[in-house]
């Protein structure tokens, strides 16, 4: 939340979307007032639900997770399986966008029957090895992943979890070894720029 919180203090967004889910936090109190910003400039603030389509051109954004309205819900214990998961498909080439959710979560959208196989996974919760399952890279069968991670107390990304990346074959970045990662697709090969 605190990475949205700054990028929207400097830019103004035409859409934002969202889960609605209610939290009790300084960040969440922030995140409401620049929500309430945004929408006085204009910005149109979207509830996130499974099958919800956004289209740009020849791209398709498709929302697969939550699969139902999770709006004015106040979760405590399982928060990180409120975010929202999404796929990003341009011509042969997707991408898949994962929040932090848990191998919970995970099971739960591979039971789902949702098409999640995608070329890029963003692994979720920086690493965590509560995360990225076995189960979960099977079905998704990435060739790349992008680990967004900084110096933490944490230990992401886990041992664990960079292991099982290893194990499928998948080619790993890292934010914090490779710095920002950049990924170029013309719709049918994918580019990774390490800067």
């Amino acid at each position: 939340m605190q990475g949205f919180l700054d990028i929207l203090k400097v830019y103004k967004a035409d859409y934002i979307l969202w889960t609605g889910v209610l939290r009790n936090s300084p960040e969440y109190d922030k995140w409401v007032s620049i929500l309430e910003e945004q929408e006085k400039m204009g910005a149109k603030i979207i509830i996130a639900e499974s099958g919800q389509e956004i289209k740009s051109g020849n791209v398709l954004i498709d929302t697969i997770f939550p699969f139902e309205s999770l709006e004015g819900e106040n979760i405590k214990n399982t928060s990180n399986d409120a975010g929202i998961v999404s796929k990003l498909i341009y011509g042969n080439n997707s991408f898949l966008f994962t929040g932090d959710i848990s191998s919970a979560g995970e099971k739960k959208l591979v039971n789902s029957g949702e098409n999640i196989s995608a070329d890029v996974l963003k692994v979720a919760h920086h690493g965590s090895k509560y995360s990225t399952s076995n189960l979960f890279l099977e079905s998704v069968k990435p060739k790349f992943a992008v680990i967004e991670v900084g110096k933490n107390s944490y230990g992401h990304p886990t041992p664990e979890t960079l292991q099982r990346l290893e194990n499928f074959g998948i080619k790993i970045f890292r934010t914090d070894k490779d710095g920002d990662v950049k990924l170029e697709s013309n719709g049918k090969n994918i580019k990774i720029i390490k800067n």
